[in-house]
């Protein structure tokens, strides 16, 4: 692709100018946020998708003004990946919702993009719909469903059982989906999407933990706090007061 091959010659927003040449890929959508996660560029095609009439409209924007807060917590989380390991990700697929609220299958590609003296400063993505990537989408759309459900009803007990009637699949071929398009089970899906949305009420809300613990769907708040430590190595309450900073 063009941004794999343009990006790494150029540093920090000194590239922002060259990335215009987006305008011309109607099939393609391109962003740039910086190190917050806010928009600062954008082509055409991804104005249109988000329903945007003028840039002005989403420059300082995030995802949590565009997507439910379910799918907006992994896109940030995933940017704050790439921004602290300087790595890029290549062809992560992701469900994305256009301002519509149609759900659409696309691959992703996030690069670091890098000031003068090498800090991270931001990043440089594009979505590219699954029909326009070489790739049948088939495998990914089966697990839409289940999908759906859980960013729908995290908050409530989610049974891979039920999952798997929703995709048509038995319980283990639903696993094993997961686990090989995914690289991950379906109960370690729902607890990061659980963990993730916790995070966000830590940062910015006051609410009681016992219940932020509720509100995301953990059993009780010893659970939620014995989860929340082992995934970022914080208790909820030292999260909050680092300001969302993990150990």
């Amino acid at each position: 692709m063009v941004i794999q091959g343009l990006l790494p010659m150029l540093s920090g927003f000194a590239a922002v100018q060259a990335l215009d040449l987006f305008d011309a890929l109607p099939d393609v959508f391109l962003f740039v946020k910086n190190r917050e996660s806010r928009f600062v560029k954008f082509n055409k095609a991804w104005l249109t998708m988000h329903g945007c009439a003028t840039a002005a409209d989403a420059l300082g924007k995030t995802d949590y003004d565009y997507h439910p807060p379910a799918l907006a917590a992994q896109y940030v989380a995933e940017d704050e990946r790439v921004m602290r390991s300087g790595k890029p990700l290549r062809d992560q697929a992701w469900l994305v919702p256009d301002h519509t609220g149609m759900p659409r299958w696309y691959l992703c590609t996030k690069l670091p993009l890098f000031d003068a003296d090498g800090t991270v400063s931001g990043l440089a993505g594009v979505l590219r719909p699954f029909d326009h990537a070489g790739n049948a989408p088939d495998e990914y759309r089966r697990l839409t469903p289940a999908m759906e459900y859980v960013l729908a009803h995290y908050r409530r007990p989610i049974s891979v059982a039920d999952l798997a009637r929703r995709a048509e699949l038995s319980a283990s071929q639903l696993q094993r989906e997961f686990r090989r398009l995914f690289g991950m089970s379906v109960g370690d899906y729902v607890l990061r999407l659980r963990l993730l949305m916790a995070q966000r009420r830590l940062r910015e809300t006051a609410d009681a933990i016992g219940r932020i613990a509720a509100d995301c769907g953990f059993y009780d708040q010893s659970h939620f706090t014995r989860a929340f430590k082992a995934h970022t190595g914080l208790a909820p309450q030292q999260y909050r007061r680092r300001g969302g900073a993990t150990a």
